[in-house]
Order: C-alpha cells, then sequence, then structure tokens
C-alpha cells in the first residue's frame, strides 16, 4: 500500500526530487504511474514494452527535472516525455509506419460520436484496435490535443499524411461503432 502523500503542494515535491530526495521521488511516481502507463497503453499495445516506457519516460523525467521552469502545467510537461516516449519506441522497433498521402482533395470525415453511446472502456478498445498509424495520429490528436504541424514534426511525417491518418481513423471509428449506436437505438437507449 502506497504511503500517504507527505507533500500537499506540487512546487515542494519538485524541489524534494531535485534534491534527490527518494521518497519524494517515489511519490511522484507512484501518483503519476498509473495515469501515465494508461497513456502509454494507448500508443503501445504490448503491455511490458508499455511498462517500459513508463519507466524510461520517469528516467527522463527526473533527469530533466531541472528544466521544468513552472511555465505551464507540470502535468502536462511530463506527460509530453511520456508519449514522446512511446513514439521513440515505436520508432525505435520500427512498428511505426505511416502511410503515403491520401489525394490532398480527399474530404475529411467528421467524427461526432454522442458520448452518452458509449462506455468508455468500450470507446478505448475500439481506439486500441486500429492500425498502428490511424491509432498513433488519433491519440495524439483527438486525446492530447496536438496540432497536425506538431504530429508532423514529432512522427516525421507531412501535415497531410497526418490530416489522412486522423480522417481515415474516424472513418474506421465510426464503422465500428454504428453497430452500437444501431443497438442503443433498438434497446431504447
Amino acid at each position: 500500500m502506497p504511503a500517504k502523500n507527505r507533500f500537499t503542494e506540487e512546487t515542494a515535491l519538485i524541489e524534494a526530487c531535485l534534491k534527490g530526495e527518494r521518497l519524494a521521488c517515489r511519490e511522484l511516481y507512484e501518483q503519476y504511474s498509473g495515469k501515465f502507463l494508461a497513456i502509454s497503453l494507448r500508443y503501445i499495445k504490448d503491455h511490458d514494452l508499455a511498462q517500459d516506457v513508463l519507466v524510461e519516460g520517469f528516467m527522463k523525467i527526473f533527469e530533466n527535472l531541472s528544466q521544468f521552469k513552472n511555465a505551464g502545467s507540470f502535468e502536462g510537461w511530463m506527460k509530453r516525455i511520456i508519449v514522446t516516449q512511446a513514439l521513440l519506441t515505436l520508432r525505435k522497433n520500427q512498428k511505426l509506419r505511416m502511410e503515403v498521402d491520401w489525394d490532398t482533395q480527399t474530404e475529411m470525415v467528421e467524427f461526432n460520436p454522442q458520448i452518452g453511446d458509449f462506455d468508455t472502456e468500450e470507446l478505448l478498445q475500439v481506439i486500441a484496435a486500429l492500425p498502428l498509424g490511424y491509432r498513433t495520429v488519433f491519440n495524439l490528436y483527438a486525446i492530447e490535443g496536438y496540432s497536425h504541424r506538431e504530429i508532423s514534426e514529432m512522427l516525421g511525417i507531412s501535415e497531410n499524411t497526418s490530416k489522412s491518418q486522423l480522417s481515415r481513423s474516424r472513418a474506421i471509428l465510426q464503422q465500428k461503432l454504428k453497430p452500437n449506436q444501431q443497438k442503443e437505438k433498438n434497446n431504447g437507449g
């Protein structure tokens, strides 16, 4: 059972970690590891590899902690490191291959499910089943909030490729979720 949080303020926790206090480092890890493992698993299906991403990400967080300047969210800063580590791992394992650009005239698909129709676990399973490139761009854009420009820089692809991957992922998601929407309507939902 984890120890009760000793630090009530984030700045005090960061300062203690910077001083090398092991309990503070452990507390930081315990406070965020569950959330960051879930983020890793959105990109990397293999649980053991996602755990490796988490550990490597935290190592980078602790190594670079002095670079955090309290400008913006600390959690957001750490989250970016975890996402970057997941993408580096995908690249290193040569699993991240993006498809070539679609014709730029292709209409972008809008994805507007009614969130109440699906439970979170069901939606996450459908997203996890997307092909790797589609899932990666969808996660970065729709869940993490990165722009197509940022995604193109992170993945080494063009902005149009990012847009087409997102459009394709939305089309697949709508197809997979459509039977569930129909089931809800038939059940009076």
